[in-house]
């Protein structure tokens, strides 16, 4: 009798541990797909360790900035965040677009046209700049973080040639696998933090190809163009190994204006530093939306939008991150009425888009 039950919890033990195996096998399959990238290694990653912003095995802010805040930890933020029913998460109809015909657009004039969340074109002094494109999908798999309704009417086929590709950081909703790979051959430079390279060097790009910079590092990329890499407060990571690649925001400085990239971040000193270094910015690009008081140092919540443009003493504000995905709780078109009282309250001359409108740049 005793041997029967051995053999039965033998049989048992064996399943599972069998089933472990495979999901293990599987995990382990799954992010080593190429969508994933690669961490960085060989003369990248010596550069990265001699990186002031890489210690302790890590990229880190210029402040201690802890990812979550929520008292209950991490596991509370998720509990909360996958099952909690906030109402307006998403809109009741599809958002209101155009599908403008980027390839017929001028080139002898400035212009911007949003694509929703923090994908956008620029066209500045004749290059054309496209910043943060997702277009096919903003994570892993793909019933995860689908577009609202109505937001997903351009796709990487849509887009003209491209002088400059800007990525601010590697997050799935700001760095998308598919778009990249399928904009290759129409991208001239990639611009990015350093070790991010290391993914499109996986996905097939030339490493001649790929301007890597780290904080307070620019670049000349042609007469008069000019980009800075420059600090912004947020985290890194496609994978399981978080913060081996830098996160940035950017300054495009052109013979015709400067435009400030603020990529994701949360409010810091490097607002107002980067306001003082490089005066009279003709345009601030800044986040607005996926906010929570569970990461208010990682994104930049609504108390701080105004105050954040202000330091950066800009001319002109458009606000991003928001309006195509739900990655927060907030109802889906909380950001565009923050937007408006941040501009009324501190007298900013906003500049608020439908997605695919073209807007003129003109010099101020």
């Amino acid at each position: 009798m005793n041997l029967i039950k051995k053999s039965k919890w033998r049989m048992v033990a064996g399943i599972i541990i069998g089933i472990l195996i495979v999901l293990g096998v599987a995990g382990i399959a799954f992010v080593n797909q190429p969508s994933f990238g690669r961490l960085p290694k060989g003369e990248r990653l010596e550069k990265i360790k001699r990186s002031p912003q890489y210690r302790d095995g890590a990229f880190q802010n210029h402040r201690l900035t802890e990812v979550v805040t929520s008292e209950g930890g991490r596991l509370r933020a998720m509990w909360k965040f996958l099952f909690s029913k906030p109402e307006r998460l998403y809109p009741d109809k599809p958002v209101q677009a155009i599908k403008t015909d980027l390839k017929t657009l001028p080139e002898d004039s400035d212009w911007m046209v949003w694509f929703g969340h923090s994908s956008y074109l620029l066209q500045l002094s004749g290059k054309r700049v496209l910043v943060d494109p997702v277009f096919c999908m903003a994570s892993p798999v793909s019933f995860v973080n689908k577009p609202f309704k109505g937001t997903d009417i351009y796709k990487p086929e849509d887009m003209p040639e491209i002088d400059y590709l800007v990525i601010s950081h590697d997050h799935w909703d700001h760095l998308d696998y598919q778009t990249v790979v399928q904009l290759k051959e129409r991208v001239r430079k990639v611009i990015c933090p350093l070790g991010v390279g290391e993914h499109f060097e996986r996905w097939g790009y030339d490493k001649e190809n790929l301007v890597e910079l780290d904080w307070k590092e620019d670049a000349l990329l042609d007469n008069g163009f000019t980009v800075h890499c420059l600090p912004a407060r947020h985290f890194s990571g496609r994978g399981l190994t978080p913060n081996q690649t830098l996160w940035a925001s950017f300054l495009l400085e052109t013979p015709s204006r400067k435009v400030y990239i603020g990529g994701d971040g949360g409010y810091d000193t490097h607002f107002e530093e980067i306001g003082r270094q490089y005066p009279h910015i003709d345009l601030a690009i800044l986040e607005n939306g996926q906010y929570n008081e569970d990461w208010q140092h990682i994104h930049l919540m609504p108390t701080a939008l105004g105050e954040a443009a202000r330091d950066l003493k800009a001319k002109r504000l458009v606000t991003v991150h928001h309006s195509k995905y739900a990655l927060a709780r907030h109802p889906w078109d909380e950001p565009l009425k923050n937007e408006l009282e941040a501009a009324t309250r501190n007298s900013l001359d906003l500049i608020a888009p439908e997605i695919g409108e073209v807007v003129e740049l003109e010099v101020r």
